[in-house]
Parts: structure tokens; C-alpha cells; sequence
């Protein structure tokens, strides 16, 4: 097995033997030489795919394109490339013309709830902003297949302004997420300009961004950056590591310059089939994680985007590898895994169930282990009754907030100032039956 600087010096003689290796650290040398073609892809890698199976590569990237960084592409191991967990994820599959009938172009409906370009406006106090449609590498498993590779839709200013604009004509929102593409593919003067417009909108708490550049292109988090992003605190940063492998030296420098600048790291995992569906594989990226001060925040069941169905695992595998988290490692090592709804439905966490039955006054628990407890309630408990009335309340909430959104869905039922009895689905047929009526 080679080395990874070995890898490294082999992939720049290939690309140009009169090039420095002093280059490779540079992010825009990373990009100008990103591979995008098949025949670049073997040369570098010292690798031929067969005819029948080029035919057939050459096929998937008629629709799906392809983008490695040479940094990403020095982390396969060639002596066993197609088992190998990086290969799979940046590298294109016949497997993704395959099309099942469960699978959406857009899933998530992120289109459907989009009232601006470039915002997705799901949950009461938060948009997703996409504020770019490429990437330094373009992920097999990614649920924006329709979206990122298109060079031409990448958002102008005017459209920028328009999403900046409807954030600061909602007062609700207080929590903004740039996603894309990936926000880093940005200058940083664009970048900073995006922030400081966001950050002048009062009711804007925090800024979160979305990028996967610590994995695949580590050398773009520059000094520079970091002294853009400290500028308009608090700056949270999700990254999307997916394996043990791609913690490297390289990707611990770039959290660290990160970490350092006071911005609080989250990762989101996705569960992918034959890259990381087993708990020692993924129990091993999170303790790596969080050694480096990333706190797993999402492990994803994977979306049922166009092309991903030989990606996906059953609910069962994600289940069994959070049974062999929960209780067996630090909680703050156990990510929530969580099903985005399709339909847009949003994001729903699904677990274990630890608790097996309860009474009036007790609950029964089991643990990890299946050690089963109870719980008493307490008896003296004097439940507190919400109408929204704040100002009788005897909770000091004294809070600085001008004003409450209501509550909305299975909280709006949980209330006691909604006469709500029930949520009906609309057009079902006892509700045309009772218009008929």
C-alpha cells in the first residue's frame, strides 16, 4: 500500500513533472486541475477500466458529471479501488441510470418551498440559502444531482439580493443556513459581501454555513477565510465527512484553523451502502470527529434522489448502528439519524425506542444494555397551562422577543390555546364526502 505523500507526488509528476510539489496545498492549483474526464482519472490512478465498462461510465456522465480535486483523489487506494470508500463516493457508477419508482429529481421539494429564488423556506424560523449551484467535487450521493454541476445557474447578485431581501422582510427568521453547491466555492469577496448583508438584518441571530471543502478540498480553508468568517460572529460551519479515511492530516489542519477562530463545527454523515453501513466504521469517524472538535449532528438516511438507490441501506441498518452508539460511546459522539421526509416534509429523527410502556404515575425505561427501570412522576406536580398569555403568566420569561409565532403541527394539538382537535389531511375522501354534505 502506498503512502499518501507518495500518492501525492505520483498524481503531480502525471499532471506535470516540471510542477513543484509546494503547489499541491494551493486550493485554486487543486481546482484548475480537478479531474473531470475518465482518461485523466487512469492516467493519474495508473488504472483502464475495460471497454464494456468505460461504454457504460461514459453513459453516466452523459447525465451526471464528474469532479474529483487531485487532493481527494489521492486518498483511493488503487490496490483495491472499487471497494474502496473514496472511490465510491466520487467516482460515477453505471448504478446511477438505474431508476426505481420511488425516486424524485427533487425530493425534499426544496422548489416547492422556495418563494424567492434561492430560498427554501420550510421550518417557522429558518431558510436554507443557496447561494451556490457548484462544488470542488461532485459527491455520487449528492440529493442536489438536478442542481449542482450546472455552471449557468449559478446565482447573480440580483437574485442574492432578492433571497437577502426576503429574509429581512420576515422577522420570524432567525437562522440562516448558505448551502449550495458549496458557499467556499465562493470568493471571499463575494463571500464576505453575502455575510455582511445578512448580518445587518436585525432579527438574523446566527449564520450558518454548509461545506464539505474540509473534506475534499482541506486547503481552501486559508487564513484568509477564517478572517472573513470571524468578521460576522456567530458563524456555525456543517461539514459532510463520511468516513474515517477522510480525516486526514491535510482536513485536521483546516478544522483546526476553524475550531480556532472560535466557529463551532458540526458534521452531517450520510448512511451510504458498502461505504460506511457498519457502527465500527462510523463509531470510529465520530470519536475522530469530535477529537478534533466536530460534533456529530446528523447521520442521514439517504434521500431518494435520481440515481441513489444502490446507496441506500433499510431503516433497519440505521437503527442497528444507532443501538451500537447510543450508551456504547460519549453522547456527544452520537449524531441524531434522522429520515428527510420526501415531499418536504423536513427532517424526521427516528431512534430506538427506550421507553416500553407508562401509567399515571410511573414510566417503564429499558437502557442499552436492556436493563429495564421505572421512573415515578412526581405527585405533587402542578401542571402549567398555556393560553399565550404571557403577560399573566407567573414563569418570568422576560424574554427581549417582540412577539411569539404560534405553534403549528403536533404542537398546535400539545397546546392549550388551539381549539384544534385534530390534523386533517386535505382532499382525503371523508372531507369531500362531508362538502358534499
Amino acid at each position: 500500500m502506498k503512502s499518501y505523500e507518495t500518492r501525492q507526488q505520483n498524481i503531480v509528476d502525471r499532471i506535470d513533472s516540471e510542477e513543484p510539489l509546494t503547489k499541491w496545498n494551493d486550493w485554486k492549483w487543486q481546482l484548475r486541475h480537478s479531474v473531470t474526464d475518465i482518461d485523466t482519472f487512469e492516467t493519474l490512478l495508473n488504472i483502464k477500466f475495460p471497454a464494456d465498462e468505460r461504454e457504460a461510465l461514459e453513459k453516466t456522465l452523459d447525465t451526471f458529471p464528474l469532479s474529483i480535486t487531485p487532493y481527494y483523489l489521492s486518498l483511493i487506494e488503487v490496490e483495491d479501488f472499487r471497494n474502496d470508500p473514496i472511490f465510491m463516493q466520487s467516482f460515477p457508477s453505471p448504478n446511477e441510470l438505474v431508476l426505481s419508482c420511488d425516486d424524485m429529481e427533487d425530493p425534499l421539494s426544496e422548489d416547492h418551498d422556495s418563494p424567492v429564488p434561492g430560498i427554501t423556506h420550510r421550518y417557522p424560523d429558518r431558510v436554507l440559502f443557496h447561494i451556490s449551484n457548484v462544488c470542488s467535487m461532485y459527491c455520487r450521493h449528492c440529493t442536489r444531482k438536478r442542481k449542482v454541476g450546472d455552471v449557468d445557474s449559478i446565482p447573480i447578485k440580483d437574485e442574492v439580493l432578492q433571497g437577502i431581501e426576503y429574509i429581512a422582510s420576515n422577522p420570524e427568521i432567525r437562522d440562516v443556513l448558505l448551502s449550495g453547491g458549496d458557499p467556499f466555492m465562493l470568493s471571499d469577496e463575494y463571500l464576505d459581501w453575502i455575510l455582511t448583508e445578512i448580518r445587518a438584518i436585525p432579527h438574523v441571530e446566527v449564520i450558518r454555513i454548509g461545506s464539505r471543502m474540509p473534506v475534499v478540498l482541506p486547503y481552501r480553508v486559508t487564513d484568509n477565510l477564517v478572517d472573513v468568517l470571524k468578521k460576522h460572529h456567530p458563524v456555525w460551519v456543517n461539514t459532510h465527512f463520511n468516513h474515517p479515511r477522510e480525516v486526514t492530516a491535510s482536513s485536521r489542519a483546516a478544522l483546526r484553523k476553524l475550531a480556532d477562530a472560535g466557529i463551532p463545527l458540526g458534521n452531517q454523515t450520510v448512511l451510504l451502502a458498502g461505504v460506511n453501513d457498519c457502527y465500527r466504521i462510523l463509531k470510529r469517524l465520530f470519536h475522530k470527529l469530535v477529537e478534533n472538535r466536530v460534533r456529530p449532528y446528523y447521520l442521514y438516511q439517504c434521500d431518494l434522489s435520481e440515481g441513489l438507490t444502490h446507496f441506500r441501506t433499510s431503516v433497519g441498518k440505521g437503527m442497528e448502528i444507532m443501538e451500537n452508539l447510543i450508551g456504547h460511546t460519549s453522547g456527544f459522539a452520537v449524531p441524531s439519524y434522522v429520515i428527510d421526509a420526501p415531499g418536504g416534509g423536513g427532517k424526521i429523527p427516528v431512534m430506538p425506542n427506550y421507553l416500553i410502556s407508562w401509567s399515571t404515575n410511573k414510566v417503564i425505561l429499558r437502557n442499552y444494555e436492556g436493563v429495564i427501570t421505572s421512573y415515578a412522576e412526581p405527585d405533587s406536580y402542578e401542571a402549567v397551562y398555556c393560553d399565550r398569555k404571557c403577560d399573566d403568566c407567573k414563569l418570568q420569561l422576560k424574554l427581549d422577543e417582540a412577539k411569539e409565532s404560534k405553534s403549528v403541527g403536533i404542537a398546535s394539538l400539545l397546546s392549550d390555546y388551539d381549539d384544534a382537535l385534530s390534523l386533517v389531511p386535505e382532499d382525503t375522501a371523508r372531507m369531500e364526502r362531508r362538502n358534499i354534505v
